[in-house]
Formats: structure tokens, C-alpha cells, sequence
């Protein structure tokens, strides 16, 4: 099943067939092992605030610039725009978002929807980061957005825009909530200022992430009513939700996935200097904190491919001892339950995030009475379920959009 076949329109509603998802996959195949026309984002002046940020009010627009998605001739205008948030000690920063719009009308009624959509960054470096491998860096740390396209491409086929922030911020903080969550809320703010073709002040907003991807998202939606009281959601979808980082990194621990308890490890260290978890290390430890500063998330995994986290650590047992604990725990979602209408989904039986953390997710939120829909899917593993679920969660985002009521309550199934 191919949802990515995008209905053209050509003087009325009905487009002929065209598979965005097929041109974007030939084209990464063809194109990753060509040299890089596009400098990473370090090298990229674009990427240099265009003024001081602390002069700009939350969310506003220092400059913008047109791009080719992915480099190559599709009917979808993009552009990257910069825009000041703030990072998690306030301190302001300029943020980066890329903003999607369909090369058609929007036929629903009002204003066309805006889809804030979180790509499981996942990395340490901004090579790593979405808005450079939308605009065609074609770096294999941008592996999770070429993976992602699958869903921003039936955003688009439904006419909705979409914005994606770069949330890590320019210091590519992996595993920080609140960071994170501004990023996103203020990128949703700038894409509302910039207003492309249909999109302003009147278009319904929704969120969505799978994974990584849904931490981002959630930990927007937690803030929301503090940080940006002005974004009303109509409504969020999260899939394979990332609750108990002790947990998930234990599970992929010495597996195929290890990399991800490095990443966990060694963002910690990286974004909380004093928290004293680089002193839990031992000299290969402290050598991978240097040598893996800038990786991106496939990089780890192919590198610590069936390691131990133990083999880094100067003491026995360091994901479970009391400060890499205390660190981690000041990053878990369910703090305060989300304000708007939700829809969360995770696979019974997912490989890489533990269904028991999202299970005590959904309760923490329910028992602060949120209104929400939670699926424990059925299908096998955590890649399986970001595909097939996906329809539930744009279903979801669709009806919200269009107005239909909910249920209030929590409901499960």
C-alpha cells in the first residue's frame, strides 16, 4: 500500500496520480553516494542568526529562504525559516524550521490546516538535523526524515501545510524536554507569522511524532498552556512514545539497537556538564564522549552494534545508578497532562520502547483528566506499528480539523 500517491489537482478536485514517495526513494538511492552540493548546516551562513535574537518577541521570523524539497522538482513550495526561541535556561536562540505547502488549493472550509510534524532527530550533530536533509544534504544521519517522508507526504496529499522544526536547537540537544517543546511551539508560531499560501492566525493546528519524534511533540503539548498560550491545537497524535528512558535504554542494552543507550548516555553527559554523569565513565567512556560529540543516530548503531554500556562505566550497573536516574527522570513526559484532544498509540510488543512506560504514560495523563484515545496496537515491533497505525493517527488529526466533536475522557483500545 502506497499512501504517498498524491491526488494533483489540474481546474478541479479530482489530480491525477502521481507517488511523491517513489521519486523521493529513487532519488536517495541515487543521490547519497554523489558528493554533497548542500553544506551542512555548520558550514551554512543561512544558519547564523540573522540578528540578535533577544531582540525578537517568541516565535518571530529573522529570515527566510526558498528551497528545492529534497533538491528535486516537486509540486510542494518549501522554504527553511529562521525563527528565536528559547533554550531550556531561557537563554534566546535561533531556531530553524522547514515549511511544507502543497502546490494546490486547500477545498476544505476555512483556513488551511497547519501540521506541526516532530522527525525523530535522534543526534547529536546538526547534520543530523531534518531541515538539511529536506533540503537535500542527502547525509545518512538524516536517515529518520527520509523515513518520515511517508507521513509528511499524505500530509501534503491532503492539503495541509506542514511545519518541521530542527527542535534539538543548534547545539543538537538530544533528550531535552523543554528545549525541545519550545522549539516546536515557536516554530509553530513562526510558520503562523510567515504565512505561505492558505496558512494564518485561523488555521486549525494539530502535532504529530512517532518516537523520538513524540517526545518532541509531547513535551510542546505539556508547555503549551505556560509557554505559548496563544496556540490553540485542535488536536495531537504520538506514536511509540518514549516514557522511561531508564527502561529503553536497558532493553536495547548489548542488542542491535545499543546505540540508543549510548546516545542516551552520552546526551546526558553532553547537555548536564555538572549533573555528574560524565564522572560515572572510564577512559573508553570518556573517549566516546569526545569522539561521538557530533554523531547522528545511525552512526551509533552501527558503531555499538551488541555493546554494553557497563564496558564505557567506571561503575557496575550505570543505567540504573541514582545520577544517570535522576538525569534521565527530569526528561519523562507526564508531568502535567496535555489541554487539547489526544490520540497515542504503541505497539503491545515494541522492540525498542517497553509498552509498560507508555502504559503508566496514559494513566498519569488520564488521572489528570485528559481527553484521550490510546491504542495498544497489536502489530509486531516499533517500525511495524509507526506504518501501520499511521492511518488511525491521521484520521484522528483529520477529524479534529474538520471540527468533529470528541469524546471527552480517556478511552483505550
Amino acid at each position: 500500500m502506497n499512501i504517498l500517491s498524491a491526488p494533483f489537482v489540474g481546474g478541479n478536485r479530482r489530480f491525477g496520480a502521481i507517488s511523491i514517495f517513489t521519486v523521493l526513494a529513487v532519488a536517495a538511492f541515487a543521490c547519497v553516494p554523489v558528493a554533497r552540493a548542500v553544506p551542512p548546516p555548520d558550514q551554512d551562513l543561512f544558519y547564523v542568526a540573522a540578528v540578535d535574537p533577544a531582540s525578537q518577541p517568541d516565535g518571530a521570523v529573522m529570515r527566510t529562504r526558498s528551497i528545492a524539497l529534497y533538491g528535486l522538482p516537486l509540486p510542494v513550495s518549501a522554504w527553511q525559516v529562521q525563527y528565536r526561541t528559547n533554550d531550556t535556561n531561557g537563554s534566546p536562540i535561533a531556531g530553524m524550521a522547514t515549511m511544507l505547502v502543497p502546490n494546490w488549493p486547500w477545498f476544505g472550509p476555512g483556513q488551511r490546516p497547519l501540521l506541526s510534524y516532530q522527525i525523530a532527530e535522534d543526534s547529536l550533530d546538526t547534520r543530523c538535523a531534518p531541515s538539511y536533509a529536506l533540503r537535500g544534504g542527502w547525509d545518512l544521519g538524516g536517515a529518520n526524515t527520509y523515513i518520515d517522508t511517508l507521513f509528511i507526504a499524505e500530509a501534503l496529499r491532503r492539503g495541509w501545510a506542514v511545519v518541521t522544526s530542527d527542535y534539538e536547537g543548534p547545539d543538537s540537544r538530544f533528550l531535552d524536554g523543554v528545549n525541545a517543546g519550545r522549539a516546536v511551539l515557536d516554530g509553530i508560531r513562526a510558520a503562523r507569522a510567515f504565512a505561505p499560501d492558505g496558512v494564518g492566525l485561523a488555521s486549525p493546528i494539530g502535532a504529530w511524532g512517532y518516537s523520538g519524534g513524540a517526545f518532541a511533540t509531547l513535551w510542546a503539548a505539556q508547555i503549551q498552556p505556560e509557554y505559548a498560550p496563544d496556540i490553540q491545537f485542535a488536536g495531537i497524535t504520538s506514536g511509540g512514545v518514549p516514557a522511561d528512558w531508564t527502561a529503553i535504554a536497558q532493553g536495547v542494552d548489548g542488542g542491535v539497537q545499543a546505540g540508543l543507550a549510548m546516545l542516551v548516555l552520552i546526551a546526558i553527559a553532553k547537555n548536564e556538564p555538572d549533573s555528574g554523569v560524565a564522572e560515572l565513565l572510564n577512559e573508553r567512556g570518556r573517549t566516546a564522549l569526545i569522539e561521538d560529540a557530533s554523531a547522528c543516530g545511525p552512526d551509533l548503531l552501527t558503531k555499538y552494534f551488541n555493546a554494553h554500556v557497563d564496558e564505557f562505566a567506571a561503575v557496575p550497573d550505570v543505567l540504573s545508578h541514582p545520577v544517570l536516574r535522576a538525569a534521565t527522570d527530569r526528561q519523562e513526559l507526564g508531568g502535567n497532562a496535555p489541554i487539547m484532544p489526544m490520540y497515542l498509540y504503541h505497539s503491545a510488543t515494541d522492540d525498542v520502547i517497553p509498552v509498560a512506560g507508555f502504559t503508566d504514560l496514559v494513566g498519569r495523563y488520564c488521572a489528570q483528566g485528559a481527553d484521550l484515545t490510546s491504542v495498544h496496537s497489536a502489530l509486531p515491533g516499533h517500525n511495524a506499528t509507526a506504518i501501520g497505525e499511521a492511518a488511525g493517527a491521521m484520521g484522528f488529526l483529520a477529524d479534529r480539523f474538520a471540527g468533529v466533536p470528541i469524546a471527552p475522557g480517556c478511552h483505550g483500545r
